[in-house]
């Protein structure tokens, strides 16, 4: 094989790899913003759901926003429901219908922070966090600077701010 055919082929297998990647990263995703769903309502708080699912595309835990107690965040509880060396987090990846956050008033650590100590190395997420109850969330670009793989499908956001229409008045 000549190195044009290994770059070639290299290319071809990147590239599947992606769609299915980007398939799968959807119907996880899908299930994240239906958890959100969940979330007891709250005035000063976004419904949010998350899970963890490892490198063999099985979910290890789910959570949503309030779900244990009326501080909790989804990634904080889906990450909760695991041991925190559990041997599938490096290669897994945390899906959430929000940016994950960056400022934090009831928790000592943010859920960026609990994702970044967790040792997983992928996050996706539907919509980043507006400018409502935090400025400036910038759990993206914190992720991204400990070198975690940040994927946004804001394709979802509609779904995500219909499941948060409490916080714009429109419930």
């Amino acid at each position: 094989m000549t190195t044009t055919d290994a770059a070639s082929a290299s290319a071809s297998f990147s590239h599947s790899f992606s769609d299915r990647t980007r398939g799968e990263d959807r119907e996880w995703l899908s299930t994240a913003v239906d958890l959100a769903w969940r979330c007891p309502p709250s005035p000063r708080a976004f419904n949010v759901g998350a899970l963890i699912v490892d490198a063999d595309d099985r979910e290890l835990a789910r959570g949503w926003s309030r779900d244990t107690d009326e501080h909790v965040h989804a990634e904080e509880s889906a990450l909760a429901r695991l041991a925190p060396n559990h041997p599938r987090l490096p290669g897994a990846t945390i899906y959430s219908s929000l940016e994950p956050c960056s400022v934090r008033k009831s928790r000592p650590a943010t859920c960026t922070q609990l994702i970044i100590a967790s040792g997983i190395r992928r996050v996706v997420f539907a919509w980043r966090e507006p400018s409502l109850l935090v400025e400036d969330c910038q759990g993206a670009e914190l992720l991204r600077d400990a070198g975690i793989e940040v994927v946004e499908m804001p394709e979802y956001e509609p779904l995500v701010k219909a499941a948060n229409a409490h916080l714009f008045g429109e419930a």
